[in-house]
């Protein structure tokens, strides 16, 4: 399993590697390079104190590149001994790069290799060849390229997780919104029945006040089982296996419902059983809210590559503005890459139609 380093954790370690390496590196001159010799104390300080430096690189990483640039000239200009310095450069480039400060880093780079190339036309001899001046500006350019890099994916991620955390508030929205709107309608039907009823007719009323029981208590049980889902119990969530049901609550409030079954019924994808459910649930709720409709006609088409579900009404039809029911029906469907269609038909009423790519698989 792996160990989660504090940031202060990872940026001490950042610099003691560093402070090695640079210290190593020196070591290893002094014993086997052109010049043998130990570091003076002067040259001690720089070795040590520039990896230091690295500790505050991410509070203040321009400031710390533009230190370790100015402690790596001093010290190859007057260290007796060569040593790789120029590392905690490097670094607080990419550090730099990495918060969002590519032009300041990209700017101390190019006075980098400025001041190297001067030194070595300035002076009496050459200390380093063409090549190595190459060779140090590509590991500038490198570490200012990944940082970047870096910071781009950081960036990715954090946009991925927003749009995950969006697109999970909008399905809990939707979920809540279709479990709650259906059963709450009907209720409040079922409830005005009763009491147009109640005096001339107790029977009917008794009849309205059992189905708002029933309703009450699948309201209850389905959203047990959408907190159940989101809260990733084991929980049953409703599907086309159920629609029997759905429709006979809908005739308990007084809509005439007709349903026409295609094809042969076969296992749906969970995601798609569930919004073939949902879509059918909205368009009654609908239907029952707005049309002012009698008959409802609820059309399911198996088809090899396909869910289609149909919900038309005789109601008033014409032009509706789309609210969250649609809406939350529309979004539904194309999280699954299908198209849904909702208007007016020619002859009245009030239609909705959605298509469900590979509805029938398992």
């Amino acid at each position: 399993m792996p160990i989660a380093l504090s940031t202060r954790t990872r940026d001490v370690g950042v610099a003691v590697l560093v402070a090695a390496a640079v210290v190593g590196g020196a070591l290893y001159q002094g014993r086997y390079g052109d010049r043998p010799g130990m570091p003076d104390g002067w040259s001690w300080l720089l070795l040590v104190g520039t990896p230091a430096m690295l500790l505050c690189r991410r509070r203040f990483p321009v400031a710390v590149a533009a230190a370790t640039l100015i402690a790596t000239g001093v010290y190859y200009a007057t260290a007796a001994i060569d040593g790789p310095l120029v590392l905690p450069f490097v670094v607080a480039l990419y550090t730099a790069a990495a918060h969002g400060r590519t032009t300041q880093a990209a700017a101390l780079a190019v006075l980098a290799i400025g001041g190297v190339a001067l030194g070595e036309f300035a002076g009496d001899r050459r200390h380093i060849d063409d090549a190595a001046v190459l060779m140090l500006a590509g590991w500038l350019v490198a570490s200012i390229a990944l940082g970047r890099a870096r910071r781009t994916h950081l960036a990715y991620l954090h946009e991925a997780e927003q749009r995950a955390a969006t697109e999970e508030r909008l399905r809990i929205a939707r979920e809540l919104h279709d479990v709650l709107g259906h059963n709450l309608s009907l209720i409040n039907v079922q409830a005005g029945a009763a009491l147009h009823r109640i005096d001339a007719d107790p029977g009917q009323a008794r009849g309205a006040l059992d189905a708002i029981k029933t309703a009450s208590r699948d309201t209850l049980r389905e959203f047990r089982a959408t907190l159940g889902v989101l809260r990733q119990v084991d929980a049953r969530r409703p599907g086309l296996d159920q629609l029997d049901t759905l429709i006979e609550q809908a005739r308990a409030g007084g809509l005439s419902v007709v349903t026409e079954v295609d094809g042969e019924r076969r296992p749906l994808a969970p995601e798609t059983d569930l919004t073939a459910y949902r879509l059918v649930q909205e368009a009654l709720t609908n239907v029952r809210r707005h049309a002012d409709a009698r008959t409802a006609t609820v059309r399911i088409r198996y088809a090899p590559r396909e869910l289609r579900v149909e919900v038309a009404d005789d109601g008033r039809g014409g032009a509706v503005e789309p609210g969250n029911g649609i809406r939350g029906m529309s979004e539904r469907v194309r999280a699954l890459g299908g198209d849904l269609s909702a208007g007016g038909q020619a002859g009245g009423g009030f239609r909705v139609v959605a298509r469900l790519p590979q509805g029938a698989g398992t």
